[in-house]
């Protein structure tokens, strides 16, 4: 009682409770971020995770600058529903070379973190043509215009430093060699080897199934690599060093 006697002086000035409030927000906040200041990085490391190939890369800008994280999330919530759904939660790695990150907020389709290699190729291209055609009841707007626009990698040099620039570790060998990958990476019948070695994982061929590289080619070749780089039945986290 002789407790609660005493906090009811606390309750009832106004001027002991606002500095008390502070004192204790205060060493809450401090406790918080005060760690942060000693950590290298706060995102563990995850095998398998690596920079976007520059047709993946070119494939992302389009998929941002056509509004597509309006309506599709990449991120899996760690709840039941949504793991049976879409596959393995979300890992804030398969994140990190995201700038910005396309998490979203709001779902008016289906999440696409784990969308690469559900589908094929032509199911993409007839997708993003006419999605009605393969989902009657989608409200998609069609982006069948994509593939007869040709695209050459002019500027992917300065795409991938600017990247580095915030944190991206594309190396000098990766930029020097920007133009030769985004070229190889959609031709099965190009050299492609190194590109490969600097990029596992990457998928090589026509992805829209006509000559030359086009936006619809590099956009589906952005969606067939989500959630692919983490294999995810031998996942075990890497500590941070």
């Amino acid at each position: 009682m002789a407790f609660l006697d005493k906090h009811s002086i606390i309750e009832k000035n106004a001027t002991i409770l606002m500095v008390l409030s502070l004192l204790v927000v205060s060493v809450g906040g401090a406790v918080e971020i005060a760690p942060l200041f000693y950590l290298e990085n706060t995102i563990e490391d995850v095998e398998g995770m690596r920079p976007y190939s520059p047709l993946e890369l070119t494939g992302r800008d389009i998929y941002v600058r056509e509004g597509c994280y309006v309506c599709h999330s990449q991120m899996i919530r760690p709840l039941r529903d949504e793991v049976e759904r879409y596959g393995h939660y979300s890992l804030a790695a398969e994140s990190q070379y995201d700038h910005p990150a396309q998490w979203g907020s709001k779902r008016t389709g289906p999440d696409l973190a784990r969308v690469g290699g559900r589908y094929s190729d032509a199911w993409h291209v007839d997708h993003l043509t006419n999605p009605q055609s393969v989902v009657p009841v989608s409200i998609m707007p069609k982006y069948g215009f994509l593939s007869n626009r040709m695209i050459e990698p002019t500027y992917i040099e300065d795409l991938l430093k600017t990247h580095r620039m915030v944190g991206v570790p594309y190396t000098d060998e990766m930029i020097a060699s920007a133009k030769a990958d985004f070229v190889a990476q959609a031709d099965p019948d190009s050299d492609y080897e190194e590109m490969l070695a600097r990029y596992p994982k990457a998928q090589v061929r026509n992805f829209d199934g006509k000559p030359g590289v086009s936006e619809m080619d590099a956009l589906i070749a952005y969606l067939q690599m989500l959630g692919t780089l983490v294999d995810f039945s031998t996942f075990t986290p890497v500590a941070n060093r």
